[in-house]
């Protein structure tokens, strides 16, 4: 169970963490992030505790599996709490495939997502900084367009 202090619970904070944070998809879940970075001379503020909220909806599956997805997604994120800054929001949204997915598929993509928002390997890159075949390194999206943007 996720510790009360470490919910994420209003509607302005889950609005927050998706709107102005950033985001890392992954083909079972999507992990809105907005860090907790504070002024450090501000006085006197104490810096909030990591807060983490899921939205699971019924496109994943009837009540018994969403439920058991949240249970899930909770108990992963305790365990992960304390690799996050301190007073960040985060928010892990469960697609479809999620209800039908087991506990380690769903640990990998919660993993592998949150090491891509801390500042993991860029998507499309290895360690040396070239590109891979899975990204571009510049140019347009959609070879098959003329980058003028007029359509063939």
């Amino acid at each position: 169970m996720l510790p009360t202090e470490h919910r994420l619970r209003r509607r302005e904070d889950f609005a927050t963490a998706v709107r102005r944070g950033r985001r890392a998809g992954r083909p079972l879940l999507v992990v809105h992030f907005r860090s907790g970075a504070t002024d450090p001379h501000a006085s006197g503020e104490r810096v909030s505790p990591t807060r983490a909220g899921f939205v699971v909806s019924k496109a994943v599956g009837v009540a018994v599996v969403r439920n058991k997805v949240k249970r899930r997604l909770r108990h992963l994120m305790r365990d992960r709490l304390d690799r996050l800054p301190a007073g960040s929001l985060v928010v892990v949204r469960a697609l479809p495939g999620a209800g039908a997915a087991e506990h380690d598929q769903l640990a990998r993509d919660l993993d592998a997502a949150l090491e891509r928002l801390l500042g993991g390997v860029p998507k499309g890159c290895n360690p040396t900084g070239a590109t891979t075949g899975g990204g571009y390194a510049a140019g347009p999206r959609n070879p098959g367009r003329d980058p003028g943007g007029s359509a063939q």
